[in-house]
């Protein structure tokens, strides 16, 4: 049997942060005490105590994999870096996001195939214990591609791929409603000249027109065939919010206006937003801002999306926007767990898997000085 204690630490449960100890033992958290100060325990000194930090949706893995434009990092020590970060961030499970649907063909950004490859390897190191956390698969299919089925038939239900987006990246809508946002984004990632831009713009919806309609009927199907949760991505009208409704959409990742966000919450579907969005004090697309969301009480998970470290800090600043830490803190835990079918991890309460992050602060900063995944200390 293993055994930690970690005591004279705040903890923060559902609902209310007590002060007291904490008792993990194989994997799980066996007691919560009430006494502030253990024999043979980890002090805390007042540290908080939180559930272990659930992350639906981070390109982090891809940075990795590609770290400059088309550098193919050796993937065995890019997830394993990746994996690294994410525990040190405070992150105990992860969906790790990668894109399905490809453009192989006419266009210089040339969206290469990798997810089938890179995930076999990722599962591989996990089946062999060489990661530190506990980690899914998120699939990213891109309406907009050429390739986008064949991607999908490669991947079944042993792969546990647990969620399942649609993207449609077809200029003119959704995150790239404003073409000169467009513009300045993938001139200044891909060093496109004008020319060359207005090729990949046609080229896209020329994708769309072709291949739309059937690509999204069969990503519906898939995540159903893969046993997923389907989520949208970048919902803008009330009206894209319906047809998400009706294919069985439960997760809306970033929606990008008031009115999407509002529709989602009629049609019972969870509302996440972008930790650097909220830190910044709005979108980098010029989309709707993250606190105007909490603010309206539109807002139920947070990812960190680009910056893994933002998710921890996202989490302390609703805490402190809403005044209600244990609410904050819910909206990287419990409120993604349950999103995403989770139900032995996202609290802090006995039998439930012993994921749990210590947290100290700098001011207003949070400082993670201790993770555990599953009772056995990672970070």
């Amino acid at each position: 049997m293993t055994e930690t204690i970690l005591s004279n630490a705040r903890i923060v449960l559902d609902d209310e942060v007590i002060h007291g100890s904490l008792r993990l033992e194989d994997g799980r958290i066996a007691e919560i005490g009430g006494t502030s100060s253990v024999a043979g325990a980890i002090d805390c000194d007042g540290d908080h105590l939180i559930p272990g930090l659930i992350e639906l949706h981070t390109d982090n893995l891809e940075r990795h994999i590609e770290p400059r434009p088309k550098v193919d990092w050796p993937h065995a020590t890019a997830i394993l870096a990746h994996d690294g970060e994410l525990a040190s961030a405070g992150i105990t499970t992860v969906f790790d996001a990668m894109r399905v649907g490809s453009v192989v063909s006419g266009d210089r950004t040339d969206y290469r195939r990798y997810a089938r490859p890179v995930s076999r390897e990722l599962l591989d190191l996990r089946d062999r214990g060489a990661l530190r956390i506990s980690h899914f698969l998120h699939l990213r299919a891109e309406i907009c591609s050429e390739t986008l089925l064949e991607e999908l038939d490669e991947f079944g239900p042993e792969d546990r791929v647990g969620i399942l987006s649609l993207m449609d990246h077809t200029p003119g809508q959704r995150q790239f409603r404003d073409e000169d946002q467009l513009r300045a984004y993938v001139m200044g990632k891909k060093g496109l000249g004008e020319e060359e831009f207005q090729v990949h713009l046609a080229t896209l919806r020329g994708l769309q027109a072709r291949f739309g309609q059937a690509h999204e009927a069969g990503a519906v199907a898939a995540a159903g065939r893969l046993g997923a949760v389907l989520a949208s991505h970048d919902d803008t009208t009330a009206e894209q919010v319906a047809v998400s409704a009706g294919y069985g959409v439960q997760l809306a990742e970033f929606p990008t206006t008031e009115e999407a966000a509002h529709a989602c919450h009629e049609n019972g579907i969870r509302v996440m937003m972008g930790a650097p969005n909220l830190i910044r004090g709005g979108s980098h697309s010029g989309n709707v801002a993250a606190e105007a969301l909490a603010k309206a009480d539109r807002l139920d998970i947070l990812s960190s999306d680009y910056i893994p470290s933002s998710l921890m800090l996202g989490a302390f600043r609703l805490g402190a926007l809403w005044g209600d830490l244990p609410r904050g803190i819910r909206t990287v835990t419990a409120a993604p767990a349950a999103a995403a079918g989770l139900t032995d991890r996202g609290t802090i309460a006995a039998g439930a898997r012993a994921d749990v992050v210590r947290v100290g602060r700098l001011d207003d900063t949070p400082m993670v000085r201790g993770v555990w995944a599953q009772g056995r200390q990672v970070g």
